[in-house]
């Protein structure tokens, strides 16, 4: 593991506790949206302190990896409340210890502002879903708006000391750098969070 990637592991331990007060952006209804419609083999790629968990449709085989110990703990406790398979894996998105063309679907909830080097863990998810299979994202990024995205360039370096996160990503360059196609990209408050359906172009 890369120096990058041990220090955003030790921010991520270290705001565990209140993470869950840090994701209210992500509502609800954004959830079950997100998630509709998955089925089979799925992978959740940072899963955090498991807030997805309870929006899963209950067909589903769910491997959840996050790097860090500490929000994997909180996601344990919420494998009590669901009724479906769930496999919690501590786990560097850069880096996944699974077979090509693994899962179904390959799902992502607000993760690659953290992801130290986003293209690699991308290329990644693209490895391992199957070629008929699905990447699903829901991240925030940089605003379109230059006045907006300027502001987030400005204030960016301060927001990934204090929580590991970059605010001013290109997620939808990236993507497509990392050779996936996006099938369906919508834009959510404004220009900065965006659901993305991905086909692996395999």
């Amino acid at each position: 593991m890369d120096n990058q990637t041990e220090l955003t592991k030790k921010r991520y331990n270290r705001i565990s506790k209140i993470y869950n007060l840090m994701d209210q952006m992500i509502k609800k209804e954004l959830r079950i949206n997100h998630l509709s419609g998955l089925k089979g083999k799925v992978l959740e790629v940072g899963i955090g302190t498991g807030k997805n968990l309870a929006y899963y449709p209950k067909d589903i085989h769910l491997t959840g990896i996050d790097f860090s110990p500490g929000m994997l703990r909180f996601a344990k406790e919420r494998i009590k409340d669901v009724d479906f398979p769930v496999e919690l894996i501590e786990m560097d998105a850069q880096s996944l210890d699974f077979d090509d063309n693994t899962f179904d679907y390959v799902v992502t909830t607000c993760v690659y502002c953290s992801v130290p080097d986003p293209i690699q863990g991308l290329k990644e998810m693209r490895r391992v879903v199957k070629p008929d299979g699905k990447i699903i994202m829901l991240e925030h990024m940089r605003s379109d708006s230059p006045i907006l995205g300027f502001v987030m360039d400005v204030f960016n370096p301060l927001v990934v000391r204090m929580s590991g996160a970059n605010i001013n990503r290109q997620t939808t360059e990236n993507i497509k750098k990392a050779g996936l196609i996006i099938e369906k990209e919508e834009r959510l408050m404004g220009s900065i969070l965006r659901r993305f359906v991905i086909n692996p172009n395999k």
